[in-house]
Order: structure tokens, then sequence, then C-alpha cells
């Protein structure tokens, strides 16, 4: 009699046990399937808001004028993101292809005699290579290949006082705390090209080299210079 109580009770409590189990797989299930629908959903809405920054950016640059340089980065570090879709671009290291205001051709200009110094005169004389003015590009685009669309665009930012809104090609995150000094490498020899690619093959910059840590202390072991972390960081 004792025996059949007990396995009555044991089969009772297996099934209560099966029932349990099976009610927290599906509360788990659910939970997974939230918290992915969320994601997914700052995802869309991280993207859409970033898609109106980007608008009224667009929109007031039409009326002022807009800096050819990127725009400066405070000097306090903060973990402070515009938009969560740019916090996991910077998180994983994404760089996205940038769009230029005018389609630059860098051939063109290598092909008859223009080096790069001579454009982006900063490259001797400290961090910044910079960008030449709208006004240094009209001095010679005043005259030169005027019927060009993209020449025509130059003299649209011209005529509004405006400097087009280039775009970085290479930068780093400022999560990685680097502070890259041009002068320096001009000075000691470093071409262009072993850092930006060739571009006299090139139309519009693109990031033709991975400018990743490996990629840097290759070049420092193999040329001798300095590999100690606060050479390049901050």
């Amino acid at each position: 009699m004792n025996n059949a109580q007990d396995k009555k009770t044991r089969g009772s409590s297996n099934g209560s046990e099966g029932i349990s189990a099976s009610w927290w797989r599906r509360g788990w299930l659910v939970f997974v399937l939230v918290v992915v629908g969320l994601g997914a959903l700052g995802t869309l809405w991280s993207s859409v808001a970033e898609g109106i920054l980007d608008a009224r950016d667009s929109s007031s640059a039409a009326g002022a004028p807009v800096s050819s340089a990127p725009g400066k980065v405070s000097p306090a570090f903060t973990t402070a993101r515009r938009t969560f879709y740019s916090a996991v671009e910077e998180y994983f290291g994404i760089q996205g292809t940038p769009v230029q205001p005018v389609q630059f051709n860098h051939s063109i200009h290598i092909k008859n005699g223009l080096q790069c110094d001579g454009c982006h005169t900063g490259v001797t004389q400290g961090p910044d290579a910079g960008i030449p003015s709208v006004s240094f590009c009209m001095a010679c685009h005043q005259a030169i290949a005027t019927d060009k669309p993209e020449i025509k665009k130059l003299t649209a930012y011209a005529a509004k006082g405006q400097e087009p809104p280039w775009q970085p090609v290479f930068w780093f995150y400022p999560a990685v705390h680097v502070h890259f000094q041009h002068a320096p490498h001009i000075r000691n020899g470093i071409a262009c090209e072993e850092c930006h690619g060739d571009l006299s093959k090139e139309t519009v910059a693109v990031r033709s080299k991975d400018l990743s840590m490996q990629f840097c202390l290759t070049c420092h072991k193999a040329k001798g210079a300095s590999v100690d972390c606060v050479t390049c960081h901050y």
C-alpha cells in the first residue's frame, strides 16, 4: 500500500517538475524574443534618428559656412555617442565609406605635377595634414575645367562662401586614444603612399590601407622607431 502511494507521489512530483521545466523554457524563449525585438527596434530607431540628424546638418549647411576639416573632438573622453548605431560602429571598429561632396580626382592632379604637400600643407607642420580651402582650389579652377560637373559643384560652394563638407577617409575612434602626428613621419622620410596607398591610381580617395595597431607596429619595428605605448597613445 505504502509502495503504491510512494509511486503515486513520485509520479505527481515528476509531472510537476516536467510542467515547471516546460514553463521555464517557454519563459526563457519569450524573454529572448522580447530582447531581440527591442534590440531590433532600437537599432531601427537609432538609424532613423541618425538620418534625421544628418538631414538637419545638411539643411543647416545650406545656409552657413561648413568647415572642411573634421569637427574637433572634446579632450575629455566620454562613453556617450550620438546614436546607438554609431556606438556599435565604434565598439566593433566599423568604418563606413565616406561620401564626398565633390568627387575630387587625385590621379589627375598628381599626373599634372601637383604634390601631396602642395594642397595638404599641414602635413609637414603638425599633426593634421589639413584640407585646402575652396578659395585655394578656385585659384586654379576659375579657369581650368570650368565645364566639368564636379568643378561646377566646387564653384557653387565658392559662390556661397562655404567650404565643402569633406568627410575624413582615415581616422581613429576616440576609444583607441591615438594621437597621430603627420609631421614626424614626413621628417623621417615616410612616403604618403605607405599609409594612404598610391593615390596616383585613385580618383576619390578610399581607405586602401588598414591602419590597425599591427600595421603601425610592423612599420615601427622595421624602421627602428619606438613601440612604446605613449609614443602613439594618450
